[in-house]
């Protein structure tokens, strides 16, 4: 037996109270990494160095200054689950992270939310549909915290979603916008679709509208069910106006590489299971797809040698870029969790085991707090694109998905059910 094979016994992990109390001894880890020094007093979050500490000016080649609206939005997600986990404090940086949506990242002239803002205005003015989809989810998580603000922002980013950026005849959103709402270039993406899809989930369980659920359905229809299923379960990224594939796209190296990204359909297959669930399982295409993308990314994507998923791979399902980053074992972990909750298939225990370990052994700094972003093809931590700790979420869904029911997000489980240990 190999270091990376691990063992089995007839107890699922996620059934032990020793298992259990360690995941939610991680997530508390993780909270107390970003909650000591991410709130910027001047408005937003700060981006975090190794040490936990504010990334300096200048730290990542390039960039201007943080307070990126992904940063935020995500901080007021995960913080509205600490308050519903009874975290004392936690109302303090969701609060914060409200308000700076609202009077900072809203454009109150020309509508809709910007990408990054500086202290003296917008350092980047652009309209994301990703960055859109994360207000959306932050608006549906602090409203089921009960945040007095939740409804305004919702109201205001799901009308912004359907004017701006929903196009009903593909069924899908536009991927990007100037700041007057000029469209900014016919390139339409899968990555921002698929958090959408995420956030649409969140709102519908916030708000019974059941507009929210069929638009997910649509975009898992049009990007697994149709584009995924027809290229071998391999997830395509890149797409036309048309949504007509681009084999030979290259873009932002961190959120639009090159080829494929196994990381995201691992993400997909436990957003299918979700879709699935909260769709009253009539959908039956949704749990056969998740297992298909969850077979093919793990063959592919997995280095069966030292462990890891590479980051992207090319048409062929090899390895392009070979640094291994955090969030695609997170979006395993929680894949693996609900796929093994449903089927019971041992093999995905196996790999829920498997990838937890690598993850405990590589990722976690037990040194610094927080995990480490990215490893080399030698497992060593490095950087570029991602310096620093520069994310939550991630992590702490893939502490907090296998301790919840699979009939809904992390907010509707904790608003529903009590953690058992």
């Amino acid at each position: 037996m190999t270091s990376l094979e691990i063992s089995t016994s007839s107890a699922s992990w996620t059934t032990l109270a020793s298992h259990r109390l360690w995941l939610l001894q991680q997530a508390d880890a993780l909270f107390s990494f970003f909650e000591r020094e991410s709130l910027n007093p001047l408005g937003g979050f700060h981006d975090l160095d190794d040490q936990g500490r504010p990334l300096a000016p200048g730290a990542v080649p390039g960039n201007f200054a943080g307070r990126q609206i992904h940063v935020t939005t995500r901080m007021v997600h995960c913080f509205s689950i600490a308050h519903l986990l009874g975290r004392p404090g936690a109302d303090t940086l969701v609060d914060h992270g409200m308000a700076f949506l609202w009077n900072g990242h809203r454009d109150a002239t020309n509508g809709g939310y910007f990408w990054g803002v500086g202290y003296d205005g917008p350092t980047n003015d652009t309209k994301q549909a990703y960055g859109h989809a994360f207000v959306l989810l932050a608006a549906a998580s602090a409203k089921v915290a009960g945040h007095p603000d939740a409804d305004r922002l919702l109201t205001d980013v799901s009308t912004v979603l359907s004017e701006k950026f929903w196009e009903d005849s593909h069924g899908a959103v536009a991927e990007e916008f100037t700041r007057d709402w000029k469209p900014f270039d016919s390139y339409r993406g899968q990555n921002s679709n698929m958090h959408l899809t995420e956030a649409l989930m969140a709102a519908f369980e916030a708000t019974g509208d059941s507009t929210y659920l069929t638009m997910a359905e649509r975009i898992a229809d049009l990007i697994i069910r149709r584009h995924s299923a027809a290229a071998g379960w391999r997830l395509p990224e890149h797409f036309t106006s048309d949504w007509k594939l681009d084999r030979d796209y290259s873009g932002d190296p961190m959120f639009r590489p090159y080829g494929t990204t196994p990381g995201h359909s691992l993400e997909w297959a436990r957003l299918l299971l979700q879709l699935w669930e909260l769709g009253g399982r009539k959908l039956d295409w949704l749990p056969d797809a998740a297992r298909n993308l969850f077979g093919q990314a793990t063959a592919d994507g997995w280095d069966t040698a030292r462990g890891g998923f590479y980051y992207t791979l090319e048409w062929d399902g090899s390895a392009r870029i070979k640094d291994r980053y955090w969030w695609p074992c997170c979006e395993a972990i929680g894949a693996a969790s609900m796929l093994n909750a449903i089927d019971g298939n041992q093999a995905y225990e196996d790999w829920y085991r498997r990838i937890w370990s690598f993850c405990a052994t590589r990722f976690i700094d037990r040194r610094n707090g927080g995990w480490h972003a990215q490893l080399d093809d030698e497992l060593k931590p490095n950087a570029g694109p991602f310096y620093g700790k520069p994310d939550i979420y991630h992590a702490l869904q893939a502490c907090l998905i296998p301790l919840l029911p699979t009939t809904g997000s992390i907010t509707r489980g904790l608003s529903t059910v009590s953690i058992q240990l």
